[in-house]
């Protein structure tokens, strides 16, 4: 088989770009728009129903050809590919929605995890639904929820607020309203701003319960869990690398979080 992943996907890339050709609705899947949850690390992590929904599907639409090319490789699985991303996902819209009125099928995913959730595709459901036309979600892998599992910190309720702002004022405003929060929140976070992020939670509340989940499913999978500071202290002394999920405790942490 070959290395490169175009060979398992026929690709239709492109920001602004039209579709090359009319794609012919096959009837093998309920026309419609698809929702497709794909591994967040481990390639293993995908459920039989979303690979059979990616095989049969008329379109993929994904964020990167290439990178979903190797997913799809991996499971040797053949499909047409189309780019949908936040910058030529208005651009997408009419053509994925007239391919559906015409009976054709549509599969969402996106580079990893739910479609959606801090990633592109928000305004292709909304168009979708808004349409009248049929919307299904295949639910599967999510780092919000793999990292609030094994957390060790209250599960219910939660609040999930995405990736946290690159400025520093803005990010400082998200994180004092997170320390008093009355659940767990959750935030995703650049590698090269946790020590920054730290920092701040640090200054603010230094014995503040705080996770850091890094590399989730993958094989340098990481957990740390402690107060901000001492976890500022660690990550000042180790680069941290990868995809990371920051999860800060409650005000009021329950009686049996001992930790």
């Amino acid at each position: 088989m070959s290395s490169d992943p175009d060979s398992a996907a026929e690709q239709l890339d492109g920001a602004d770009d039209e579709l090359l050709e009319p794609v012919v609705a096959t009837g093998r899947l309920t026309a419609g728009l698809h929702l497709v949850a794909t591994p967040i690390g481990n390639m293993r992590d995908i459920t039989q129903r979303a690979l059979d929904t990616l095989r049969i599907a008329d379109l993929v639409a994904c964020e990167d050809t290439r990178h979903s090319g190797m997913l799809l490789k991996h499971h040797d699985i053949r499909a047409r590919l189309i780019s949908l991303n936040e910058h030529n996902e208005a651009h997408r819209i009419p053509q994925l929605l007239e391919h559906i009125r015409q009976g054709g099928s549509v599969a969402l995913i996106s580079d990893a995890g739910m479609p959606t959730v801090s990633d592109p595709g928000q305004r292709l459901v909304g168009a979708v639904v808004g349409a009248g036309l049929h919307v299904e979600s295949i639910p599967g892998p999510s780092a919000v929820l793999t990292a609030l599992a094994a957390s060790g910190l209250p599960t219910t309720p939660f609040y999930f607020g995405g990736f946290l702002p690159h400025k520093k004022g803005a990010r400082t405003t998200m994180l004092t309203a997170a320390l008093q929060r009355d659940c767990t929140s959750i935030f995703f976070e650049s590698p090269y701003r946790l020590v920054d992020t730290l920092a701040i939670l640090a200054e603010a509340a230094p014995d503040h319960r705080v996770v850091v989940a890094r590399e989730l499913t993958k094989k340098f999978e990481e957990f740390k869990r402690g107060p901000a500071s001492i976890l500022l202290s660690y990550y000042q002394t180790k680069t941290p690398k990868g995809e990371i999920t920051l999860l800060i405790a409650p005000v009021d942490p329950p009686k049996w979080l001992t930790w």
